[in-house]
């Protein structure tokens, strides 16, 4: 591959949590093209956002477990591709990372939420309106609260905050999502959803969207290539044929029997109980030998829609200055994404690494159908 450096990371334990990932945001500002005051604004507010931890060295192992990436570094980052336009940069932190308990986990991150509602002048009406359902006295389930950050020029993000359905356990989680959308005005939207193994999380735009979606994203062990063309509910967007080869292309097979696929539907109208959205996201290290094959897979998906892969290229070499084919898990998802009235995004979740380096697989490589 062209612009990746040839030698090895020199791995965690260097400096702080707040630094590493700091350094990291700062380089992949620069790859989506921010200018020096928005890249410095956006770093302070990641700094701030993870809190005590951001000072915690990565001499140290992780302060606890975190569902967010699979070496429990807090911080991830993903670029949204969009035909002719420079790709969106977004990071997702978990603000009560290392707190004692998911209540104060829960606590933290509402906290966050609302010292940057007041920042940046944006309600939290609609996050206030279902707190209970997600916030109770012994919160059980995998996280409490992840705030996304799309940073856009100007200095002011959109905000998204991600809450856990089964916080008042597994079994009432899809209890809690019919619940959260009607309480939110969305009456009809459960119903309009494909059947699905769980529902991981729940998300609400706030602050600087033109149309606060709310996302209801669903699990699917063992998904096919066929099952997966038929679980869009929009009526518009990417149709059966395009989600199964975008499944095929990247994970280079034509089943997931690893990591289960995950679907979001998104709802920003009440009346007809319809989503506006549809996203499939493929959890791409599970079906790689390592990064160095993602990559490849990525750079053709990118291309066959029309956009270019050269920022995803760059920002490898931001995050890390090991090769790919040393590690697997750099890029950890990618996704195809359709929002009524905007054309079709194509977007890789890149992860921090800073407290590990997963080694390449054994995987063989399964040629998939049509691939």
């Amino acid at each position: 591959m062209t612009g990746l450096p040839s030698d090895t990371s020199p791995g965690p334990g260097c400096g702080t949590l707040g630094a590493f990932t700091r350094a990291q945001l700062v380089r992949l500002c620069d790859v989506a093209g921010l200018s020096a005051a928005d890249t410095e604004t956006y770093a302070h507010t990641l700094i701030e956002a993870l809190g005590p931890a951001a000072e915690r060295s990565l001499a140290l192992p992780p302060p606890g477990r975190t569902f967010l990436s699979d070496d429990h570094t807090p911080v991830e980052y993903s670029l949204s591709f969009s035909p002719g336009r420079a790709p969106a940069l977004r990071v997702l932190v978990e603000p009560g990372f290392g707190a004692d308990t998911r209540a104060e986990n829960g606590r933290i991150g509402l906290d966050v939420v609302r010292a940057m509602a007041r920042r940046w002048d944006f309600s939290t009406e609609r996050l206030d309106e279902i707190e209970d359902l997600f916030f109770p006295a012994k919160p059980k389930g995998p996280l409490a609260l992840w705030i996304a950050l799309e940073l856009l020029p100007g200095g002011v993000p959109k905000v998204k905050v991600y809450l856990n359905p089964a916080a008042s356990g597994a079994k009432r989680s899809a209890k809690t999502v019919r619940k959260a959308l009607r309480r939110l005005g969305h009456t009809r939207a459960y119903g309009a959803l494909p059947k699905a193994d769980g529902h991981p999380f729940l998300a609400l735009d706030l602050g600087r969207w033109e149309t606060p979606r709310v996302k209801v994203y669903a699990r699917h062990p063992g998904l096919s290539a066929t099952e997966a063309g038929g679980l869009s509910r929009t009526g518009s967007g990417p149709g059966p044929a395009e989600i199964q080869e975008f499944l095929r292309a990247t994970a280079a097979t034509d089943d997931l029997d690893r990591r289960p696929g995950l679907t979001c539907h998104s709802f920003t109208e009440t009346e007809t109980g319809r989503p506006s959205g549809f996203t499939l996201h493929i959890p791409v290290r599970d079906y790689a030998r390592d990064d160095r094959e993602v990559l490849d897979r990525a750079v053709d998906v990118l291309r066959g829609h029309g956009m270019d892969p050269a920022p995803l290229i760059r920002s490898l070499s931001a995050l890390t200055t090991r090769r790919p084919k040393d590690g697997v898990g750099l890029i950890a998802y990618l996704a195809l994404a359709h929002q009524q009235g905007h054309p079709p995004r194509v977007t890789a979740y890149l992860s921090s690494e800073a407290y590990a380096v997963t080694p390449p697989t054994k995987l063989a490589r399964r040629a998939a159908a049509g691939v």
